[in-house]
């Protein structure tokens, strides 16, 4: 069974890097979007979410007391969360299929945007220290 600081510090990761996350999308959709397109608007907007991601990661990391084993399992439980609510927005704010959601992506702002999920599931393990707890 999960310990309950695994599954707080997913949700606390998740819920932050995902609103971040939301912000940007509005901005970039309002704002940038209109003046790039699609693809470069989420290609400019992929360095600004890295950084959250290594920040907030950073930030939980280090206030982590236990086995840095939790923290690669917080890290993949976080991305599952973001997968799920990428569908969930792009289901019901963008009016998009699930298969649309995860596969009719631009090669290259596709690319960057599993890069991301990637470096989000590893960056807590990546960036933790070893506890005796």
């Amino acid at each position: 069974m999960l310990a309950a600081r695994t599954l707080l510090f997913a949700v606390t990761y998740f819920a932050v890097v995902f609103a971040a996350g939301f912000a940007f999308g509005v901005i970039r959709t309002l704002l940038v979007t209109p003046a790039v397109g699609e693809s470069t608007a989420e290609l400019i907007e992929a360095p600004f979410m890295l950084a959250v991601i290594v920040a907030v990661a950073w930030a939980l990391a280090r206030r982590h007391r236990g086995p840095r084993a939790e923290l690669a399992i917080s890290g993949a439980l976080a991305a599952l969360l973001v997968l799920a609510a990428d569908l969930a927005v792009g289901i019901g704010l963008r009016g998009l299929s699930a298969y649309a959601v995860y596969f009719e992506r631009d090669p290259l702002a596709g690319s960057v945007y599993y890069g991301l999920i990637a470096a989000f599931a590893v960056m807590p393990y990546a960036l933790g220290r070893a506890s005796a707890a």
